[in-house]
């Protein structure tokens, strides 16, 4: 595994995170071939606090453009958006450092036992067969006698798979055990991020609507529910908006409050793509009418370039009055 390296290109991050999710994929997919289990996973964990650290709202965009963009290697790409997003509201919600690091291990290896059939479904146009809703019924348990025969032995860690999927009584967490705090925790986390992905046989939902589904049941009407809206947003980076001008524009950074983050132009009202993209400047940004789900847009975007202008918006408006310079960006 490489170690980012902040002085090099944006591009190499972006490399970074894709080579962090194959590197998930691999051990997901082979975990009884590959020895020492639990320290790869360990890695994979320091690498994605790395690259976090560095910049959340780039792990942010990025996450939130894969997990609502493509079914291809579903598995991977939901239990990293899930470890991801554990890691930021860990901190927000003040969990011990051994909470921590067992909720992100729970979240990585949660659908150990069902792996390659998770993948399947998500491609899959046709309903469950019977011995597939008996795997999906079952991989909780399947999962820990999995992990139990790769040597894990943290009770915590195995008790938080097995039962990731309970549904617990709306309390607070600080009254919860702490299998049920992580519990809750990642299974808000868990159907959060499901609800945005798409699969074969429906798209993927807006962000903001996927919170409103999680606040409509009672079993996730709690604390990780508001600690969600306020460490991503309700319009979280990498995710898609309509705004009152008829323009359609991408979510580049968290802003001062959840319902105000820093967005680019990326369709005119007329429909057609914008390029250069417009960043639009705090002091005269349009307003968001509503957020839009990825299935929406009939136009594919860069990635690549769209990231890239989240990483300069980054750096003040100096440095966004100074990319009128560069091509591909205009400012507004």
């Amino acid at each position: 595994m490489r170690a980012a390296r902040y002085d090099e290109p944006y591009e190499d991050l972006l490399g970074l995170w894709s080579d962090l999710e194959a590197a998930l994929s691999v051990l997901l997919s082979e975990p009884l071939r590959i020895p020492g289990f639990t320290l790869k996973l360990q890695q994979i964990d320091l690498w994605l606090q790395d690259l976090i650290t560095h910049d959340t709202d780039v792990a942010l965009y990025l996450m939130f453009q894969r997990a609502s963009s493509t079914t291809v290697g579903y598995s991977p790409s939901h239990a990293l958006v899930c470890a991801s997003l554990c890691h930021v509201l860990a901190k927000r919600l003040q969990l011990i450092q051994s909470e921590r690091d067992t909720l992100i291990q729970a979240a990585l290896t949660m659908n150990i036992g069902m792996t390659a059939l998770q993948n399947q479904l998500a491609e899959q146009r046709e309903p469950l067969s019977p011995s597939q809703a008996e795997t999906v019924k079952l991989h909780p348990m399947e999962g820990r006698v999995l992990l139990e025969r790769l040597l894990v032995r943290d009770a915590l860690w195995l008790e938080t798979v097995q039962h990731h999927h309970e549904v617990l009584p709306p309390v607070p967490l600080a009254q919860l055990q702490p299998v049920q705090r992580l519990v809750r925790i990642l299974g808000t986390v868990d159907r959060y991020a499901a609800l945005i992905s798409p699969r074969k046989t429906r798209s993927g939902r807006s962000a903001t609507e996927s919170l409103q589904i999680l606040q409509q049941g009672q079993q996730y009407a709690d604390e990780v529910k508001q600690a969600l809206a306020d460490v991503v947003g309700l319009y979280p980076p990498g995710t898609y908006v309509q705004l009152d001008n008829g323009e359609i524009a991408v979510v580049l950074r968290r802003g001062p409050t959840a319902a105000d983050p820093q967005i680019a132009s990326v369709i005119d009202a007329s429909g057609h793509g914008l390029y250069p993209p417009i960043l639009h400047m705090a002091d005269r940004k349009p307003q968001i009418s509503s957020a839009l789900a990825r299935s929406s847009l009939t136009l594919d975007l860069d990635l690549r370039s769209m990231a890239q202008l989240g990483v300069h918006s980054a750096r003040g408006s100096a440095a966004l009055y100074r990319m009128v310079k560069l091509p591909g960006s205009k400012v507004y």
